[in-house]
């Protein structure tokens, strides 16, 4: 499984590309209430890992701990390397990955260079993705809705009502 897990920075990378900076792609995110007054979580990557951890022990039988992911956000992204990408034809995106091989698993999140021709590097502002490479028909990709309030609170209802089950 790899993914685009956090809207808001997905929303970020998007402006940074569109010639907004680094500051004024936050505070756009921010002002649209897609970003908290305190954007750690997101922007250093610590909400994506959270949902890696989730698909990983939940979807995907793994028992890892947040300890065992590796996790890099985008704050040290500069519009210098969006620029660069964006001349050889690629794209920035903050990535949540799982692999399981051999027995072993292993998880990370952080930003990764997409090729266009990736179905993830399509993926821009609040919209979440992810990919998964199956046995039998090989990789299946998930689009829709990231960041903002109406999302955020359709997400807590269905989490409410899973409790209730």
């Amino acid at each position: 499984m790899r993914g685009i897990l956090n809207g808001t920075t997905n929303f970020i990378l998007s402006e940074m590309e569109a010639g907004k900076s680094y500051a004024d792609a936050l505070a756009q995110a921010q002002s649209l209430g897609y970003a908290e007054a305190d954007p750690t979580a997101d922007v250093e990557g610590i909400d994506a890992l959270a949902k890696v951890l989730i698909i990983a022990n939940t979807v995907m039988g793994c028992a890892l701990t947040k300890d065992e992911i590796s996790c890099r956000g985008i704050a040290h992204l500069t519009a210098d390397d969006i620029s660069a990408a964006k001349a050889a034809g690629k794209r920035w995106k903050l990535i949540g990955h799982v692999k399981k091989a051999g027995g072993q698993t292993t998880a990370s999140v952080q930003p990764v260079l997409l090729p266009l021709s990736d179905p993830l590097a399509q993926v821009m502002g609040t919209t979440n993705a992810v990919t998964y490479r199956t046995d039998l028909l090989g990789d299946v990709t998930l689009i829709g809705a990231g960041a903002g309030g109406i999302e955020t609170a359709a997400g807590l209802l269905a989490d409410i009502l899973a409790i209730g089950d």
